[in-house]
């Protein structure tokens, strides 16, 4: 019985892993688990991201995922002038069950942006990321059905035994990306890319078997676009949109928000600005969107209203997600227009 139930919680992970990984409503505020290729790809000298999600806030820690990211351009005096050239550190942790399985990624990315004209306003750049990877699974924090008593608590002892306390595996990822921007004047960008990650499928099997018991990490490919435009001399429009394929699952987000000013972007510096916008996963949530930029520090919240099936256990409540950005720079610079968000 206890080797049953063990199997059918590995496959029950494996099935969660290959269908989706986990994902943020703000994937425009996550570069690095975004695209590698925007790695280095900013107006400043250093980039500091930070990403928190709690999925389904109705159930007591279903998911809980997190990210903190640098990120800053290298050898400036080596490259041409309007070239970029790249490097960034992200941790990444995912925890589900409340704490009984946890995912955690220690990513190091590089990307090379070229400059296609003379003025630097077209770039193409290709990145690339490793990542060290473990999974473990805490069997203390496992509950069953015959723990569950008439009142609906888990108080009843299990009966069920483990050789092993936790279960642990680390593997080696490798992912990789292409990005293209656009700029006609300082006040606007356009971008496109395709991002690929577990290029080389790891293996996330616990303990060896047999060999149908394996289970490879799935593929996932990701395109996505996106934009800003003057509306303006004291708003900006922002647009983006991704379309995500993993293990037979997908996603489609899309949609956008408006940035007011309280100065003129085209002569202040850091004015303080306020966004609000929406995006829209379909088939599964409306994600309203607001955010706030004062000097160089833009911090973000949604929060997922359930629109699936899934809304009646949910509550249409979907997940609240909150991002902060913070760029350096220097006082007084003007750098080449970059995707922003």
């Amino acid at each position: 019985m206890r080797n049953f139930l063990l199997t059918l919680l590995l496959l029950c992970v494996a099935c969660i892993v290959k269908a989706q990984d986990p994902h943020f409503s703000q994937f425009y505020a996550s570069p690095l688990t975004l695209n590698p290729a925007f790695t280095g790809k900013f107006d400043g000298n250093v980039r500091v991201a930070g990403n928190y999600r709690n999925q389904w806030p109705t159930i007591n820690r279903a998911f809980q995922t997190a990210t903190v990211a640098v990120d800053f351009p290298i050898l400036k005096k080596v490259v041409d002038e309007y070239d970029r050239f790249g490097v960034g550190v992200m941790g990444y942790t995912d925890k589900g069950a409340d704490g009984a399985i946890s995912f955690n990624y220690l990513s190091i990315s590089t990307a090379y942006h070229k400059a296609l004209d003379e003025d630097g306003y077209k770039q193409l750049g290709l990145g690339f990321q490793g990542t060290y990877s473990n999974m473990l699974i805490n069997t203390s924090k496992l509950t069953f059905e015959n723990q569950l008593d008439l009142n609906g608590e888990w108080t009843r002892p299990s009966g069920e035994t483990f050789d092993n306390v936790s279960l642990n595996k680390s593997y080696f990822d490798l992912n990789a990306g292409l990005l293209y921007t656009q700029s006609t004047t300082d006040r606007n960008n356009y971008y496109a890319g395709v991002s690929l990650y577990h290029i080389n499928r790891p293996d996330q099997t616990f303990n060896a078997g047999p060999a149908y018991l394996n289970y490879n990490l799935s593929m996932r490919t990701t395109f996505h676009a996106g934009g800003y435009f003057s509306t303006g001399s004291n708003s900006t429009a922002h647009l983006s949109a991704l379309y995500s394929t993993q293990g037979g699952a997908s996603e489609t987000v899309i949609g956008g928000a408006m940035q007011f000013a309280t100065a003129d972007l085209n002569t202040a510096d850091n004015p303080i600005s306020l966004y609000a916008g929406a995006w829209i996963r379909l088939g599964d949530a409306l994600i309203p969107y607001i955010g706030l930029e004062y000097g160089n520090v833009r911090f973000g919240a949604t929060y997922d209203i359930n629109t699936s099936d899934l809304k009646a256990a949910s509550q249409s409540r979907g997940g609240v997600e909150i991002s902060l950005i913070y760029i350096a720079k220097t006082p007084g610079s003007k750098g080449l227009p970059c995707p922003k968000f």
